[in-house]
């Protein structure tokens, strides 16, 4: 039926071992992401900056006046 198995005990140095090896895991897929998450920055910025140029370019053609200078 069930064999029996060996329960260790589990010590602070294996603790400390494991997270070594996630951090190492943590900061290598940092790096990997990092270039990706500095261009989905700027093409935001640059999304940004047209959006409030446009908006701005729309509101002010509403705004203003035209003037017609006829000649007789």
């Amino acid at each position: 039926m069930a064999t029996a198995e060996k329960h260790e005990r589990v010590t602070s140095d294996d603790i400390r071992a494991k997270l070594r090896e996630i951090e190492g895991s943590l900061q290598h897929t940092t790096e990997e992401a990092a270039p990706i998450g500095k261009a989905v920055a700027v093409a935001a910025v640059v999304a940004v900056v047209v959006l409030a140029y446009a908006l701005g370019r729309r509101r002010g053609r509403k705004r203003a006046t035209f003037v017609e200078i006829r000649r007789i």
